[in-house]
């Protein structure tokens, strides 16, 4: 939304990928919860699903942030304005969470 009125567009970038990506984030996001109980015992059949499954998340997330990074390159915005350094900082950190979260994912990472 804040990329939206930043751009002064009606519509974003990828409209119909980004409702894509947050659907199938959604649908994927109820099923990763098992990458968070690594301890109690799982076989390692299912430990490599929910490894998989929160992999995969990956993808429509990286849709979102090329989406974003498209909207804010695409603006005629001013670089000093408060609102895209805040804009920025947050897609940093988004990016460096999803990355680290992907590499993290791998189930023979668990303990």
């Amino acid at each position: 939304h804040i990329c939206m009125s930043l751009s002064n567009n009606d519509s974003s970038f990828g409209y119909y990928g980004l409702i894509c990506a947050m659907a199938s984030i959604v649908c994927l996001g109820s099923v990763v919860w098992g990458h968070h109980m690594f301890m109690v015992g799982f076989d390692s059949l299912t430990g490599v699903f929910f490894s998989s499954i929160t992999m995969i998340i990956g993808v429509p997330t990286g849709i979102k942030v090329f989406s974003w990074l498209y909207m804010l390159n695409s603006c005629g915005m001013r670089v000093l304005d408060p609102i895209v350094w805040w804009l920025v900082g947050f897609i940093f950190l988004f990016t460096v969470g999803g990355v680290t979260g992907v590499a993290l994912s791998a189930s023979a990472l668990d303990i």
